[in-house]
């Protein structure tokens, strides 16, 4: 999960003046549009939840968690199904109360990233206080070689909780990941002019590759307003690319025990997301305002020429 509701992002690569609709061979004014799910591999509730949302077209895009416990669970359902589009969430923080991961890498190759009991830091600040960025590279490249010689075909990076957005240096190590690994990568450009805008001017914003529209559900959202709220941002999509993220879960009590006194993003939030991804009146409106639906990886081939 990311902390922020609504941005424009931008991408590492240029390509002249025509927009990205029109690299993908749609109108130049096309609305388009990625429904994707965070945190996979977070937990059997969040992975099971998040396959059966792929499977009815709740989402078509999903990043995965790959220090997290039930990484092994996603990957082998990744691997069977390499035409999904997959990201890797890439993960530098351990948020939860009771439940702790540490990294990929070896304790004594990223101890500026550990807590005193040997686990990430569990808000960004702590994190963004301790980190060495040649830890954080060691950690990520290692998050993503994990994934792929689990047998995961990536078309794209994004960041658990935005933390690795801290700094210029951090920042610059992403984006050069990105290029190396032929990914896209997702820079909330919109938000960091919010909390931190002497960073804009570390990143490409240039690009035709920006998400002109971003939301997902933040805490004033109601309960009862959920669907209201994704419905609305639907009705108001404007051309350009768009994404949406859910977080997905059931409300059950793995994912009660794990989100314990954390009721943002908890387990009752998940399973809102969940009602409302899969719901008649969601995929029904997709289908009624025209909307183009695509992918990370239709992006990376036009990016990096991948098939």
């Amino acid at each position: 999960m990311i902390p922020l509701l609504m941005g424009t992002l931008g991408f590492i690569c240029t390509y002249g003046q025509k927009t990205l609709a029109e690299k993908l061979g749609y109108p130049k004014d096309s609305k388009l549009l990625i429904i994707h799910a965070d945190d996979v591999g977070l937990s059997h509730s969040e992975d099971a939840a998040t396959i059966t949302a792929l499977e009815k077209k709740g989402v078509n895009s999903a990043s995965i968690m790959v220090p997290c416990p039930w990484f092994p669970e996603i990957a082998g359902y990744a691997k069977q199904h390499p035409e999904v589009d997959w990201g890797i969430h890439l993960t530098l923080t351990s948020e939860w109360k009771n439940y702790k991961w540490g990294g990929v890498s070896s304790s004594n190759e990223i101890s500026s990233l550990l807590d005193k009991d040997g686990y990430m830091y569990a808000s960004v600040e702590d994190f963004g206080k301790n980190a060495k960025p040649a830890d954080v590279e060691k950690e990520i490249k290692a998050q993503i070689e994990k994934a792929i010689s689990s047998g995961i075909k990536i078309t794209h990076i994004d960041s658990h909780m935005g933390s690795i957005l801290a700094s210029p240096e951090l920042i610059a190590i992403y984006e050069k990941i990105g290029r190396q690994y032929r990914l896209p990568v997702f820079v909330p450009v919109n938000y960091i002019r919010m909390i931190a805008p002497g960073l804009v001017k570390y990143i490409d914003t240039t690009s035709i590759s920006i998400v002109n529209n971003f939301a997902m559900a933040y805490p004033a959202v109601p309960a009862d307003k959920w669907n209201e709220f994704y419905i609305k941002f639907l009705q108001n999509l404007q051309p350009g690319l768009n994404e949406l993220i859910f977080h997905l879960a059931f409300n059950d009590d793995e994912c009660k025990a794990i989100t314990i006194d954390h009721p943002d993003y908890g387990a009752a939030w998940r399973q809102r997301d969940f009602d409302c991804a899969i719901s008649e009146e969601f995929t029904t409106l997709l289908k009624k305002d025209h909307v183009q639906l695509i992918t990370w990886g239709d992006i990376q081939k036009v990016m990096y020429n991948t098939k």
